[in-house]
């Protein structure tokens, strides 16, 4: 359906029809369709609301003489024929005959759907009790413009780490967005941070075996708050590894559409941030487990 600018509307008894503008290409049309009963339109007339002046009219059966508005004689600005009055050997199957659910599109010259505030028409051979009508609308409906859709956003990461496992030891690399302290990875300048690009830079630039190596993957976020990286999720490897880079991305959906990001935000990194001091120590009270001296970062 076009995007419509103006719709106007008409009724009365066993007759009703809408007539809509928009505009293609500079070519201003009108969608001229019928909501109930039937008539063949011989002739539409349009212009704004200032009745002053001349008014523009079409000879004979044609005119739209004695067409008022509030009680006001309409001027129009403009008119143009389409057919004659009488649907002849054509029948219903006569071009500018229409009826209900159908639709009659017509160009009009020379003239900004700005300009159009009253529209009429000319039209015989309808389903009214008087057989014609001289129809005169205004105050035409003005539809909301259709909002875009938004393309989903793809998260973007300041720091990926990969980890893999060689024999007994975990050995990775961390690469981040931006050139970062102690950071020896870094994506190539105007390289968005999306994980796709991510992965790509570990398959294409580090030698840690590639997609079938890894055995996690860790997302990272900075915070002004403190001067190390703070975890967001992580990802593990299935057993046997991953197959291909395609079964890392469908990992990665699976975790994005679980929620893995719901509850970050900003205000969340920095609640995680503020724990007392003595938090470490008491982790490390629980488990009794010390950070493991054989984990590389690359």
């Amino acid at each position: 359906m076009p995007d419509y600018s103006k719709v106007f509307s008409y009724q009365t008894e066993g007759l009703s029809y809408t007539v809509s503008l928009y505009e293609i290409e500079g070519q201003v049309l009108a969608d001229i369709q019928v909501t109930e009963g039937s008539m063949d339109v011989n002739a539409v007339y349009f212009g704004d609301d200032d009745f002053s002046g001349s008014s523009e009219s079409l000879a004979g059966p044609l005119n739209m003489n004695g067409s008022r508005l509030d009680g006001d004689r309409v001027q129009w600005d403009d008119a143009e024929a389409l057919s004659d009055p009488g649907l002849g050997p054509d029948g219903t199957e006569k071009e500018t005959f229409v009826s209900e659910g159908d639709t009659l599109t017509i160009a009009l010259d020379d003239v900004s759907i700005d300009d159009i505030d009253v529209f009429g028409i000319r039209a015989t051979s309808t389903s009214n009790d008087e057989g014609s009508i001289k129809g005169v609308s205004h105050d035409p409906e003005i539809p909301e413009e259709p909002e875009d859709p938004e393309e989903p956003q793809e998260p973007l990461f300041e720091k990926v780490y990969f980890g893999t496992q060689t024999g007994d030891q975990v050995v990775g690399v961390a690469i981040a967005a931006e050139p970062r302290e102690g950071v020896v990875d870094v994506l190539d300048e105007g390289v968005e941070p999306t994980f796709e690009n991510y992965l790509a830079y570990y398959e294409n630039e580090t030698d840690l075996g590639g997609v079938p190596a890894l055995e996690e993957i860790v997302f990272y976020e900075y915070s002004d708050a403190v001067d190390y990286p703070v975890e967001i999720f992580s990802i593990e490897a299935p057993d046997g590894g991953f197959a291909d880079t395609e079964e890392v991305l469908a990992a990665y959906d699976a975790a994005i559409e679980a929620g893995a990001l719901d509850d970050y935000d900003g205000e969340d990194l920095i609640a995680a941030l503020s724990l007392p001091d003595d938090t470490e120590a008491e982790f490390s009270d629980e488990t009794g487990d010390d950070i493991e001296d054989d984990v590389e970062f690359a």
